[in-house]
């Protein structure tokens, strides 16, 4: 039954909780407890995409399709604050119900850190590799990258449902796989806009981008 405890889930459980261990472990948490502007930050994103998870849709349970907003979560917060964020608004949407606490380690290592984890590659292979443009840091980081994000992520989360034999392929496919290419430009557009209109009006909020690096004229 889907709800029951597997060997799988306890494994990713372990994982990810050893994952967002080492994460967290590299925060100042000092710094984190006197600086109110972070905190804002981190939980007030969290509420954001707790908010944004709420709104899902789907046949099958555990076959949801809903919007992911990683990549914009990543590139505002840093990787450390991203895997912090993501954490309580995961947690926050177990709470509720509309996710199944036997998948709490599946969810954090298919639908948080793989997702935050390529954002945050494609960003440091874009910063050090290819000309510090804003069109380049807009179009490859936010847009490309948040359509990279969701589908891999209901790609993997899709094989694991069937590798558990919790559905067939089949079903997975026509119910779930299928819904991937309609998801890839929304969802790119979501983070691109966001990150726009971040980096616009809030360039401060945003971790990974400085004007030093992508306005100011190069002598």
């Amino acid at each position: 039954m889907l709800f029951d405890v597997s060997l799988l889930q306890v494994i990713a459980f372990g994982l990810y909780l050893l994952i967002l261990f080492v994460s967290c472990k590299e925060i100042s948490w000092s710094d984190f407890r006197n600086t109110r502007k972070q905190q804002h930050l981190v939980f007030g994103a969290a509420a954001a995409l707790f908010t944004l998870w709420l709104f899902r849709t789907g046949i099958h349970t555990g076959l949801d399709v809903h919007f992911v907003w990683l990549t914009t979560l990543t590139l505002m917060l840093g990787y450390q604050f991203a895997m912090l964020s993501s954490f309580v608004a995961l947690l926050g949407i177990t709470l509720i119900g509309k996710e199944s606490w036997s998948l709490l380690g599946v969810n954090g290592l298919i639908s948080l850190f793989v997702p935050i984890s390529l954002t945050y590659l494609t960003y440091t292979f874009t910063f050090h590799k290819l000309p510090k443009n804003f069109a380049v840091y807009i179009f490859i980081c936010a847009f490309l990258t948040g359509a990279a994000t969701i589908s891999l992520k209901m790609f993997l989360l899709g094989g694991y449902y069937w590798l558990e034999g919790f559905y067939d392929w089949q079903t997975i496919k026509d119910n779930y796989l299928i819904l991937v290419p309609l998801m890839l430009f929304p969802e790119a557009m979501l983070n691109g806009m966001s990150m726009v209109c971040l980096v616009i009006y809030l360039p401060s909020w945003v971790f990974t981008f400085k004007d030093k690096f992508y306005f100011t004229k190069k002598k």
